[in-house]
């Protein structure tokens, strides 16, 4: 009864029969195709998802167990069904004897081969489980529908009730619950289409470079990231579920995660750490026993854990002074210095700044991510190197000194250089209020608000909309978006572009004309989706390796030069950046891990 269901699913009206071919099983392409009748095969069958010009009529998502635990295949399940549901979507479920899932959406318009496989693409970002090549073999491209025998043995069982799944499929989802999709899901589209243009650039740089192999891309493509989130693991490097859980529980620690930190995670991003655990009274039993052995670890190693702060200098130590100064200044008087020098900013800097362009928007960043260094650090001496900078800014750091001796020039007497870099202590800069912006700065009222460099979600929107947003979220009323342009000094297509993406990813709103910020969206949890905490996380990485290889050439005469794991070791050299309740939290972790 649920294979009558197949011609309402299938792309095309034809299916395929599966058989093992060496040693996998598969649907061959057969020279004439049986057409979908109501004679229920007596083999594994599996329908064409695309038809003769390469459309779909169904999405078809196929959670798999070869690509994760069984407990992660279930959780994307419930996962992408709350949002399918939440855009008002239908759709008929099944399961597999093997444990996996399918989940179809019938489409009211057939949808063009390359839209879906964006659409799916863009939701293997959010379900580690799903697997895509369905969607993206748009001649061979088919998948096993209710009622079909297994190649284990038994069938595709219907989850859905038959009436209501015959119901689904015969009035289908309309264009305007799949543009609502589509919506829901720009972030991971965008991160998708990022991913596939680096991918694309790395191979062209790597077949120029004599058909070298292009290295992976991304942080969360890293071992103990996709063992986190799969549950799946190599045998050959741990014996068992147990020691594969501690080799992520480990780098959590030395990463200055916390437990509660941990257990949020367990239910969001690393559900494949919580599927390793078997059942939620096992995790509840050993969670607290394995993260003290994982603190006790890290101890051991001297590497720092969270809420112990130590003035050492390596790689992962807070940026507090490298040796060259100290603070000068109380903790009270460096937050009203930055305080009035935020007024000097918006009132007079930012103005001068614009007239330089791309160069003076870059400027006025990196003026802002030294104000923000401050009121975290409570120091008005700067010496931290240029890739705390960059990392705070998302930038090289080429860029950063190039840009930090311009800064100089430009502040009018609030930044200067008093101590060059030598060794391991980097240039020396002092922040202060120049004389001649004294009673500017008294005249003007300090502004609630905090200020930043470059929030990790403005990595992935860019340098104009951190200031659009920042212009919104700091003005004492409502902007439009004239006084927008105004107030930024960009232009307006510039402006309308970054409010209309903004806009796309609820970020803002707008009400009779006026701009404002939208309350129920958390930044630290859209740059997550858009992948720029992962791009964060790299560049950290990227920045202790380099660290790390410069300390061993200024220490070779006084200790033995580090080895060559222990500075490019996939497991252990990737930084994970601690989740956050607060952006200013976040910003701060930023800071330290830098």
């Amino acid at each position: 009864m649920a294979w009558a269901l197949a011609p309402l699913i299938a792309g095309a009206p034809t299916y395929r029969l599966g058989r093992w071919i060496g040693g996998r099983f598969q649907y061959p392409r057969p020279q004439n195709p049986p057409r979908i009748s109501a004679v229920l095969p007596t083999r594994p069958a599996a329908v064409l998802i695309h038809g003769a010009d390469g459309s779909v009529a169904t999405l078809c998502l196929d959670l798999d167990t070869s690509k994760a635990l069984q407990g992660v295949v279930d959780a994307d399940a419930q996962r992408l069904g709350t949002l399918l549901e939440s855009c008002g979507i239908r759709y008929v479920a099944d399961y597999s004897p093997s444990g996996g899932r399918h989940l179809y959406i019938p489409l009211a318009e057939r949808m063009s081969g390359p839209e879906s496989r964006q659409l799916v693409e863009a939701m293997t970002l959010l379900a580690p489980s799903l697997d895509p090549s369905p969607h993206q073999n748009v001649t061979d491209g088919c998948i096993r529908v209710p009622g079909s025998s297994h190649k284990s043995g038994g069938r595709q069982i219907l989850t859905t009730p038959l009436a209501a799944a015959y119901d689904i499929l015969r009035h289908r989802n309309p264009a305007s619950a799949v543009t609502a999709l589509r919506l829901a899901l720009a972030p991971e589209m965008r991160r998708a289409r990022e991913l596939k243009n680096r991918a694309a650039k790395m191979m062209a740089a790597a077949t120029a470079a004599r058909g070298l192999s292009p290295a992976p891309i991304g942080g969360s493509q890293s071992p103990l990231r996709v063992l986190a989130r799969t549950g799946l693991y190599d045998t050959a490097k741990y014996a068992s579920p147990s020691e594969a859980r501690m080799a992520v529980l480990n780098h959590f620690a030395a990463c200055g995660w916390t437990l509660d930190q941990v257990r949020l995670e367990l239910g969001g991003q690393f559900p494949g750490l919580a599927a390793l655990y078997t059942t939620t009274d096992r995790q509840e039993r050993l969670i607290d026993k394995e993260w003290a052995e994982a603190c006790r670890w890290i101890q051991k190693r001297g590497t720092q854990v969270s809420g112990i702060r130590t003035t050492r200098i390596n790689d992962t130590s807070p940026p507090e002074p490298t040796g060259g100064a100290s603070r000068t200044s109380s903790r009270v008087g460096v937050h009203q210095l930055v305080n009035d020098l935020e007024n000097v900013l918006y009132a007079v800097l930012d103005h001068r700044l614009k007239e330089r362009r791309r160069e003076g928007l870059s400027l006025r960043l990196l003026l802002r991510a030294v104000l923000g260094y401050m009121r975290t650090m409570e120091t008005d001496v700067l010496d931290v190197g240029c890739r705390t900078f960059a990392t705070a800014l998302g930038k090289h750091h080429g860029t950063i000194s190039r840009l930090l001796p311009m800064l100089e020039q430009a502040s009018d007497g609030i930044l200067t250089k008093i101590a060059d870099a030598r060794g391991r202590n980097a240039d020396t800069y002092v922040i202060q209020l120049p004389q001649h912006f004294e009673q500017l700065a008294r005249e003007l009222s300090w502004r609630s608000g905090k200020i930043h460099g470059i929030r990790p979600v403005f990595r992935a929107l860019g340098d104009v909309a951190a200031l659009v947003y920042e212009s919104i979220e700091r003005g004492r009323l409502s902007p439009t978006t004239a006084a927008i342009v105004r107030s930024t000094g960009l232009s307006r297509t510039a402006v309308e572009t970054a409010l209309a993406a903004m806009s796309s990813y609820n970020m803002i709103g707008r009400r009779h004309g006026q701009w404002s910020i939208t309350a129920g969206t958390s930044l630290t949890a859209l740059a997550r989706r858009l992948g720029a905490l992962d791009d964060a996380a790299e560049q950290i990485s990227t920045h202790r390796k380099q660290r790390a290889a410069w300390h061993a050439w200024l220490d070779r005469n006084l200790m033995p030069e580090i080895a060559e794991h222990e500075v490019d070791e996939p497991d252990s050299d990737l930084y994970w950046i601690p989740p956050s309740e607060t952006e200013l939290d976040l910003i701060g972790t930023l800071w330290r891990a830098a």
